[in-house]
């Protein structure tokens, strides 16, 4: 009887050993078999590039591009018993106040976003600190109630845009114009309006946004090797101007008190070296916060020095004198009868501001006899003339830097061959230019009579800071060497003894001309002004001309009491500055 209890006991534990035996089995069978809910074992970032800086000559960053962030945390994977130590940490490193903190994440439970606005040298603070609190087991593993995968969610900083920034403000408006936002997939980023942001918007758009992908380490950062990927980012070019800051802040500011003096709508002026090209100053009285555009704004966001298109006035008789000369039709030296200051043509009578009887070819231009030159204008044929219009630039793009230019208009040959036509258009009526136009043009009887195209951009600088400089563009030789000379000596005259006498500067080569002309309102001429001085500014070593418009002064209708002292105080800061140096008085001849 014993033996058999005992067997039937030893039965009974093995079975109950074969029965555990066979669920570990079953068990470790299910485990194998069934798919689990493991984190990822590789990871991905990436980050985005952004848009080039414009550069001023003198190595000042005009408009940058500023990334912008967000901190977002999930309160669920926050160990509670680590809370605090988030918040305070979190406060130290974001700059926000720890209270702050609290009250965001008791509101919500799950996502919440601590900061929309986190500059990007703080959010590699804050990403630093993201990688600590993982380190230190401030956040928690969850098993997903839906999927039932386990997963670890940290402190993120999330790229959550791109924002322009101009650090000079008002500097330089129109001509670097400004941007606007876009957003695509919740990223705000920023495309040019107008200006040079617009006109080199494919040059300055980033290229190529950063992407890291590969297998990662415990707190979810990629592990490099040969597993992983990398491909860099490629910000957008940056762009380098002709224009130092240091000269631009100067000349605008003379810009906004001579404005207020002269009680001008708007006065614009341009330096360009004459030998190059190179525009070293284009301002504006009227300009514009890019970030903050008012609807009072609106007109000051054209780049008037290319899209204002007025009727030049006198500032034309020179274009009008050197292609007779250039062709032998006129000597400097001959006769033109002033008609005391009334002369007819046709049905149209023209008259001059001064009466004049009789007065040398030159003394024309000198004294800016309208007169003058509509008699002697008719030397040309309609065909020269327009044609010497058009060989010296008008009616067609002068700067390749800038967008939507006016080019202006110029008579038909057909038209010119009319006396009236040809008289009126002598001087500066009958056809429009913008000021940049009238600057190329000049540009010839400082350059052996070569016009040069002005350029605003210097050079692209690349990710690598590569800088790739861009060329001059091929000079246009339209009058002779001889004619550019004697077209020099009598814009100097002019400057010595005519109308531009307020623009004369001891030690200094000094020429231009003045121009006033009516202005069209509703296709008639009403009693408002445009004036205009262009000329050029020498020393031994460099070549600059320099052109000024004042559109609708109130103090005065003459070139001589606006114009001229404008473009005088900006040879003066010129000089300052040291672009110009002036000849001793014992060494000028």
């Amino acid at each position: 009887m014993k033996k058999q209890n005992k067997s039937k006991k030893i039965f009974l534990l093995y079975s109950l050993i074969t029965i555990g035996f066979l669920i570990f089995l079953s068990v470790m069978l299910l485990t194998t078999l069934k798919s689990r809910h493991l984190p990822s074992l590789y990871t991905k970032e990436s980050s985005k590039a952004v848009r080039g800086s414009i550069i001023s000559a003198d190595g000042f960053h005009i408009a940058t591009t500023k990334k912008l962030y967000k901190a977002v945390v999930n309160t669920r994977y926050i160990d509670p018993q680590k809370m605090e130590l988030f918040i305070e940490l979190f406060s130290i490193y974001s700059g926000i106040d720890s209270k702050e903190i609290k009250k965001k994440l008791s509101k919500k439970k799950g996502v919440v976003v601590l900061s929309y606005n986190v500059e990007q040298k703080q959010a590699q603070y804050l990403k630093r600190l993201a990688y600590e609190l993982m380190r230190y087991k401030v956040f928690i593993e969850r098993e997903n109630p839906l999927t039932g995968r386990i997963s670890i969610h940290g402190l993120s900083i999330i790229e959550s845009g791109e924002s322009r920034e101009y650090a000079y403000g008002k500097l330089l408006t129109p001509v670097i114009g400004y941007t606007h936002k876009l957003e695509e997939n919740g990223y705000t980023f920023i495309r040019g309006v107008k200006g040079l942001e617009r006109r080199f918007e494919a040059e300055l758009q980033a290229k190529q946004n950063e992407l890291s992908q590969g297998p990662r380490d415990v707190n979810s950062y990629i592990i490099l090797n040969k597993d992983s990927f990398t491909k860099p980012s490629i910000n957008g070019l940056d762009i380098k101007l002709n224009i130092p800051v240091s000269l631009q802040i100067r000349v605008e500011k003379m810009l906004d008190g001579m404005k207020n003096k002269l009680k001008a709508k708007q006065i614009m002026i341009a330096i360009m070296n004459s030998e190059n090209g190179k525009i070293i100053t284009m301002a504006s009285s009227n300009r514009f916060l890019p970030k903050s555009i008012k609807k009072s704004d609106y007109p000051s966001l054209n780049s008037g020095m290319i899209e204002y298109s007025f009727e030049p006035g006198s500032v034309i008789k020179t274009i009008t004198f050197s292609l007779l000369l250039d062709k032998g039709l006129v000597n400097p030296y001959d006769l033109v009868n002033g008609h005391n200051g009334h002369y007819k043509i046709g049905r149209k009578i023209i008259t001059d501001e001064h009466k004049f009887d009789w007065l040398s070819a030159e003394n024309v231009i000198v004294h800016s006899s309208n007169i003058g030159i509509a008699q002697l204008a008719q030397k040309l044929s309609g065909a020269e003339f327009h044609d010497g219009l058009q060989k010296f630039g008008f009616s067609q793009p002068s700067t390749p830097d800038l967008i939507y230019e006016k080019s202006g208009s110029i008579p038909s040959a057909q038209r010119l061959d009319n006396e009236i036509y040809k008289a009126t258009c002598s001087y500066g009526y009958g056809m429009r230019a913008n000021l940049m136009q009238i600057i190329r043009a000049y540009s010839a009887f400082s350059n052996n009579g070569r016009i040069v195209t002005p350029t605003i951009i210097n050079s692209f600088i690349d990710s690598y800071k590569k800088e790739i400089v861009i060329p001059d563009e091929e000079q246009i030789q339209v009058i002779k060497s001889s004619t550019a000379q004697r077209m020099k000596k009598i814009l100097i005259k002019t400057v010595n003894e005519g109308t531009g006498k307020k623009a004369k500067t001891n030690g200094l080569e000094i020429g231009g001309k003045t121009g006033t002309a009516h202005i069209v309102e509703k296709g008639k001429y009403v009693n408002k002004y445009n004036t205009a001085f262009v000329g050029f500014a020498n020393d031994n070593a460099s070549r600059y001309t320099i052109g000024v418009v004042v559109i609708q002064p109130k103090s005065s209708q003459f070139a001589a009491q606006t114009s001229v002292p404008v473009f005088k105080k900006a040879v003066d800061i010129m000089v300052e500055e040291g672009y110009l140096t002036p000849l001793k008085p014992d060494i000028v001849k």
